[in-house]
């Protein structure tokens, strides 16, 4: 059997790219809709998670991806292969309609193998908190920001690109069959292993209409999913906020940052609460001792964390409707080498006394601080399910930026 088409035939290079990207898409298409099923089990707050839920669903999400990234680059050497081939003859050519249909969905079918892959590949890329593509080439992509909003985008687009690919299989499956049982013609056979008899081709002609027709498809693809909302921010609107009190302060914060790190499945993920205050009273005392005090009350609501938001609201993390804040209150004191906040901080139903270490650049009546200070969740009971740190680490790494000025 020759390597290469004919216009009766193919090669045997076609035949093993066309086996195998269907054997990679009938794996990938399982593993990630079995996975998809975990994780919204594992992000509704309502519902407890395991170590070992997690680990399942992170392990199928891996294989998935690594599937899907493997479809990409095999269907991108299968597009270059064919173009450098003689395209085999349709046997039903004369049939305009059908032939007009079977090439529209080839059209399809190789934007979809390309565009469900990249798709998912870039909503990797862009997300915090997922599963690794099993590969030693890293995790990012050039140009690919980690970006909740190009996540999100991209997630509903793979969402729907996938639909594609589905009909675009089932129309293409269909009519294989269709050649096999009802017209008894030699469509099926000549792409099956060995070297089938194989009739030639009637003359024929070919345009690009059914390419015009397949990127129609595409466009109302989108379309539809402009209008269920696949391009709208969704990323703001989150976990019910508390509505925290204006506090009365000695220096007024004028903008800061309160931001966390986790590190799930060994990548980490980095979110921020959009919603705290701080009454703050500070002289700066020319020795070490006593220089003021604060108060701090998180709007526990308030946290974007990636794709693990809604998780870390559920009861067995912050459980933010029954805790639905957090409060530090501490003394401020100078030392030898810089400034800490010493006190108590409440999180959930745990108080725990904690030291925030923090440098402090005083201009006149302005003030600027970045402290920083690593916690460990079990001493607050967040994530009691997973005692281990298979898929969620003990540190949280918390940062405090902020730019304050005196009140008069």
């Amino acid at each position: 059997m020759s390597s290469t088409n004919t216009f009766s035939s193919y090669g045997s290079v076609t035949k093993a790219f066309h086996w195998l990207t269907a054997l990679l898409i009938f794996t990938a298409i399982p593993l990630g809709w079995i996975a998809d099923n975990l994780a919204h089990a594992i992000y509704d707050p309502t519902i407890p998670t395991t170590e070992a839920d997690i680990a399942v669903a992170s392990r199928l999400f891996s294989l998935h991806k690594t599937v899907g990234v493997t479809v990409f680059f095999v269907a991108l050497a299968r597009i270059v292969w064919a173009i450098t081939q003689t395209k085999p003859g349709l046997l039903n050519a004369e049939n305009k309609p059908e032939a007009f249909a079977a090439e529209t969905v080839h059209w399809m079918l190789y934007a979809s193998l390309v565009l469900v892959p990249l798709t998912g590949w870039i909503h990797h890329a862009a997300a915090e908190g997922f599963a690794p593509i099993l590969w030693p080439f890293g995790q990012n992509l050039p140009l690919v920001p980690k970006s909740p909003y190009l996540a999100e985008i991209t997630a509903g687009l793979h969402w729907l690109f996938i639909w594609v690919l589905v009909g675009s299989l089932a129309l293409h499956i269909m009519g294989a069959l269709k050649h096999h049982i009802v017209d008894k013609d030699s469509t099926l056979r000549r792409m099956l292993p060995g070297q089938p008899d194989a009739p030639e081709p009637p003359k024929q002609s070919h345009s690009i209409a059914p390419a015009i027709a397949a990127l129609t498809v595409w466009l109302a693809v989108l379309a539809g999913g402009w209008s269920i909302g696949i391009f709208s921010d969704h990323v703001a609107a989150g976990t019910e906020t508390a509505e925290l009190e204006e506090v009365q302060s000695d220096w007024r914060v004028q903008n800061g940052t309160l931001s966390i790190s986790i590190t799930q499945l060994g990548s980490p993920v980095t979110g921020a609460f959009s919603d705290w205050t701080a009454a703050i009273t500070f002289d700066d005392p020319s020795d070490p001792g006593l220089a003021g005090s604060v108060e701090v009350t998180v709007a526990i609501g308030s946290l974007k964390l990636g794709t693990v938001t809604d998780q870390a609201m559920g009861a067995d993390f912050f459980d933010s409707g029954q805790f639905p804040t957090a409060q530090f209150t501490a003394g401020l004191f100078k030392t030898d080498t810089g400034y800490e906040a010493r006190g108590p901080l409440t999180i959930r139903d745990k108080t725990l006394d904690v030291v925030l270490p923090f440098a402090l650049d005083l201009q006149d009546n302005s003030a600027t601080m970045l402290g920083e200070l690593e916690l460990n969740r079990l001493d607050f009971d967040i994530g009691a399910q997973m005692p281990a740190e298979d898929s969620l680490a003990f540190a949280v790494n918390v940062t405090v930026e902020l730019t304050a000025t005196r009140g008069e």
